[in-house]
């Protein structure tokens, strides 16, 4: 088995799709995935870029993504923020998630970031799992909060 981790290509996208309605079923809302891989080419690839991703390839078979994103914390300064972390079902154990999240720290790292952030569901006890052994520092006292589009054109229009 032949592992390589690389910057994701635009080749790469339709996987990388595949990869995040994987995701999307396991956390239980496959219907809420509306991206397309021309949405992903354009934002991963033309300027101005909106996220790099990472890949993790078998014998040439896409197996697993991490994609992130430049934020900005009031508090420290330069964070990256991981949007998702997948590796495919059948490939979970072997080290990719690994690879992968080494592959984010060590580009957060080249960019001086102060923090990567991401959120994790509090019933994934397997990634929580994960996680914490890495030394991360999972906040069970914060709440994630959306404004979803529909949310963001009703606030418009009462303002």
């Amino acid at each position: 088995m032949v592992t390589l981790i690389r910057k994701a290509t635009k080749t790469d996208m339709a996987r990388v799709l595949e990869l995040i309605t994987e995701l999307a079923v396991f956390e239980r809302e496959p219907e809420a995935v509306e991206i397309t891989v021309e949405t992903l080419i354009k934002n991963g690839f033309e300027d101005p870029k909106q996220f790099v991703c990472f890949v993790a390839e078998i014998d040439g078979v896409v197996e697993g993504i991490a994609l992130v994103y430049n934020r900005f914390s009031t508090w420290k300064g330069p964070i990256i923020h991981l949007e998702d972390l997948v590796v495919s079902q059948n490939k979970r154990g072997t080290g990719l998630g690994t690879a992968l999240l080494d592959e984010v720290v060590k580009y957060g790292y080249s960019l001086g970031v102060k923090r990567i952030s991401w959120e994790v569901l509090d019933w994934n006890e397997p990634a929580i799992s994960f996680y914490e052994k890495k030394g991360a520092d999972v906040k069970r006292d914060w709440d994630v909060v959306h404004l979803n589009e529909e949310g963001i054109k009703n606030y418009i229009a009462h303002i």
